[in-house]
């Protein structure tokens, strides 16, 4: 069960991988890109594998390829991330800039203050996306870089040899993947969920609370991962998983605002703009917490 679940995913890396040297960056740039989410997904399915599952594997072996897994999943991740946030932040600064329409004559006093709002958006897009592209230009250069390196070539190795040979030991997976089950339920059960079933509770208006959160996320998700290979059903979650995905993507873009504010010499109007796009994004987070313990209340009931 879980050296067949090993050997598919090994296989659609592989797979993922050839497409990518097929596709290069030159020759066809959006196949390289969806080649290396594809490798991204595959190695994030086979390192949780081996986290959930560790008991029933050789962790001299295991251990340190779940490592490099992680360090190319890291990776390869970071430049769909910076290119969702920017995405994401312009389209919420578009949102922002529509509701700074210009009232009355332009000697208007009123006026000239929405004039200087409505610049202040416009220079805090620009801002944003000059930031945001220069990560991702960044992510997109370290991602090739890896691409290319002996330890790339070290672990597709690796990888390779799982396709045909995973050293796994027997075991009772059922048991390990209840144990994933359970320190999700206790994660959720140490969530906040009274305050966040209160709609406009304030209690995401401010950063450095999202950890746990978070956390929850990579457990409903080792959870999600550890039923494939024992065949559960986690369909009730899938509401709950994406609720904890809209979580991350506020908190994430709404950090990259307050980080894009602290900017040095920016003009006051602009620090507004960023001010008021990141509470908007504060207020997403909270939106989604509400969302998450409506949908994990109903996955629950629903078992």
């Amino acid at each position: 069960m879980l050296a067949g679940h090993l050997n598919a995913h090994a296989a659609e890396f592989l797979r993922a991988l050839r497409r990518h040297r097929e596709g290069s960056d030159a020759a066809d740039p959006a196949q390289a890109a969806r080649s290396a989410l594809d490798m991204r997904r595959a190695a994030r399915r086979i390192g949780s594998a081996l986290h959930t599952f560790r008991p029933m594997t050789d962790t001299a072996w295991a251990d340190p390829l779940r490592a490099e897994l992680a360090w190319l999943g890291s990776t390869l991740g970071r430049e769909h991330a910076c290119a969702a946030r920017l995405g994401r932040l312009l389209e919420a600064m578009e949102r922002l800039g529509s509701g700074a329409s210009v009232p009355g004559q332009r000697d208007d006093p009123s006026a000239a203050s929405v004039r200087e709002t409505a610049l202040g958006i416009a220079r805090a897009g620009a801002l944003l996306e000059r930031q945001l592209t220069l990560a991702r230009t960044r992510a997109h250069s370290a991602a090739l870089q890896a691409l290319g390196s002996a330890r790339f070539h070290a672990l597709a190795d690796a990888v390779a040899l799982l396709a045909s040979d995973a050293p796994v030991v027997p075991g009772d997976p059922y048991e390990h993947a209840a144990r994933a089950a359970r320190r999700l339920t206790e994660a959720v059960d140490a969530l906040p969920l009274g305050r966040a079933a209160r709609p406009y509770n304030a209690e995401a208006a401010h950063d450095g609370q999202d950890s746990p959160w978070h956390h929850v996320r990579l457990l409903l998700r080792l959870h999600r991962y550890a039923a494939d290979v024992t065949g559960g059903d986690t369909g009730a979650l899938a509401e709950a998983g994406g609720a904890l995905d809209r979580h991350r993507d506020a908190a994430d873009a709404g950090a990259a605002a307050a980080a894009a504010a602290r900017t040095a010499r920016i003009a006051p109007a602009t620090a507004y703009a960023l001010g008021v796009l990141h509470s908007s994004q504060r207020h997403e987070v909270e939106a989604a917490r509400f969302a998450f313990q409506r949908a994990w209340r109903q996955a629950v009931v629903a078992r």
